[in-house]
């Protein structure tokens, strides 16, 4: 209900958009946000459901971390190719089936007997969601006219923010009053409406269909199969040493350290592949245009640090703070919901204030929220920081719109598949490896502190004895022997020492998440000039 209220009002802000062409440009808006939403739920909504999952299944914990693994495995080799596919199939018919692909498996994960079909369910899963958002992001280029681009890229960007903000209070809400299989049958309805809507609105560009026709006609539409090949093997190793590294102890694990030889070999030789072809699977010389290459570089620091403090919030408050998994997912919506009530402001100061201030401002605002995450401490409420995440919301705001109209400024308007396509790879690889970082120093950190809080603490230390003698007597008050309380006592500030060493790195952990995103401020002043609302720039 919140993004359609927020698309009327984007609506409204333009007196135009009361023609009929315009009210289906909106439409066409919505349809193509649903879907990202749900391919972007599912990428979090799942998580909290794993021990019920497990359970469920009769399987270990660690056995069902694959159910995410293997997910995004999958959208990570299909995300790059999407451009490709596109083009072979046709990309209102690549989207269709992209959507039914992800709607049929999402109920087949539901019914699953078994983790192996589970499993096999969420790879055909992630093949289906990696193909949505480089092609929606597509559609809406060319869709909607330059000078209305901003407003539906402020509708688009809620869907990014806001479902991974969702996922997991819903999951857990989910799971806690229905049953862990109701998290994958959320997705079949709004599936459903999307293929509806997606045939009526949704079609190809003219020059995009007669492109492709020539095409096919002159045989230019070949299959790269070396190319395909190198880019499955490579980012689907990649995505396995990212999301399993901390959890096998990285180079400790000899399953780790080949994946990670396999996939830096193949990438490289996958990057010097496709920079030789004439229509390569993934076109890396559009990196040569400045602001296309700034502007992937923005979408990777976002993902880096937002989907980084995604994880690392709930996983505090509920480890140090006690919140529940419902609780702790719902200190993340203030974020979400500055964005979507910034939404229509940020459409109409885009052309005004231009992207350059705007991107300074916004990564600026969002490194200081990170900062001022990193002054917590174990006494810190709600409150602060519910406060804390709209401030970082507030700063993302101001960012999708304009890293949009930035990436295709000199963008020639054939190559939007391909570029929105490498664009969503950069955001796709900043999640990842912002996840993979927040855990790896996470655990490293709180390794640290420990280390440093043991060395200035005895049994010999006056506070320690007093805290002891104080707790112990207490015990026996309630019932337990003298050595028992006192072995209790002597446990309870081995307990307290951890939960420090843990807050401690934790605001390391947002101390560094805060730099990382810093460097969004002065990438800024490297932007190349250029009018919001105008037409590309020739292709070079």
């Amino acid at each position: 209900m919140a993004a359609i209220a927020a698309a009327r009002a984007i609506a409204r802000s333009d007196a135009s958009t009361t023609s009929p062409a315009a009210r289906n440009l909106w439409a066409i808006a919505l349809t193509v946000t649903m879907a990202t939403f749900m391919e972007l739920l599912d990428t979090s909504i799942s998580n909290v459901s794993l021990p019920h999952i497990a359970g469920g299944l009769g399987t270990s914990y660690d056995e069902s971390t694959w159910i995410l693994t293997s997910y995004l495995v999958a959208n990570a080799v299909i995300l790059p190719m999407s451009a490709w596919l596109s083009r072979v199939f046709g990309r209102k018919r690549y989207y269709m089936m992209s959507v039914a692909l992800f709607t049929i498996t999402s109920f087949l994960c539901g019914i699953a007997p078994s983790l192996s079909a589970l499993i096999v369910f969420r790879v055909l899963q992630g093949i289906g969601g990696g193909g949505l958002a480089p092609v929606e992001q597509a559609i809406l280029v060319d869709t909607f006219p330059k000078e209305k681009l901003a407003g539906a890229f402020a509708l688009y960007s809620m869907a990014i923010v806001t479902a991974p903000a969702i996922g997991p209070p819903l999951g857990g809400w989910i799971t806690d009053n229905f049953s862990w299989r109701w998290v994958f049958f959320i997705n079949v309805p709004i599936g459903l409406i999307s293929l509806a809507l997606s045939s009526r609105l949704i079609q190809d560009p003219p020059e995009f269909t007669e492109e492709r026709r020539q095409a096919w006609r002159g045989g230019q539409l070949r299959i790269d199969r070396f190319g395909i090949a190198l880019i499955a093997i490579g980012f689907a190793c990649l995505e396995v040493v990212l999301d399993r590294g901390e959890r096998d102890d990285w180079l400790g694990s000899h399953l780790i350290t080949t994946f990670l030889i396999v996939a830096v070999v193949t990438i490289a030789i996958a990057i010097w592949w496709e920079w030789r072809q004439h229509d390569p699977v993934v076109e890396l010389t559009l990196l040569r245009d400045r602001n296309f290459s700034i502007a992937c570089i923005y979408y990777f620091i976002f993902a880096f640090g937002l989907f980084g403090s995604t994880v690392l919030i709930p996983e505090i408050l509920q480890t140090l703070f006690g919140y529940t998994a419902t609780d702790a997912g719902l200190v993340l919506g203030p974020g979400a919901a500055v964005i979507v009530l910034l939404a229509p402001v940020v459409a109409r100061i885009v052309p005004k204030i231009g992207a350059k201030g705007l991107l300074a401002a916004s990564f600026t605002i969002a490194a200081l929220s990170m900062f001022y995450y990193s002054g917590f401490t174990s006494q810190t409420d709600y409150f602060h920081f519910a406060v804390a995440r709209a401030y970082q919301g507030f700063g993302y705001a101001f960012m999708f719109v304009p890293v949009t109209q930035l990436a295709y400024s000199y963008l020639p308007k054939n190559k939007n598949n391909k570029g929105s396509s490498l664009m969503n790879l950069c955001r796709n690889w900043g999640a990842s490896f912002g996840i993979s970082f927040v855990t790896t120093m996470l655990e490293r950190r709180t390794q640290y502190h420990q280390h440093i809080l043991v060395s200035h603490l005895s049994s010999a230390d006056g506070a320690v004895q007093q805290f002891v003698n104080h707790t112990s007597r207490y015990l026996m008050t309630r019932g337990a022997s003298g050595p028992d309380a006192i072995h209790q006592s002597y446990g309870l500030v081995s307990s307290l020492m951890t939960q420090q060493a843990t807050m401690l790195a934790a605001m390391d952990c947002f101390h560094l998440l805060g730099l990382v995103v810093i460097l969004g401020l002065p990438l800024a002043f490297t932007i190349r000039r250029f009018e919001i609302g105008k037409a590309a720039g020739p292709a070079h």
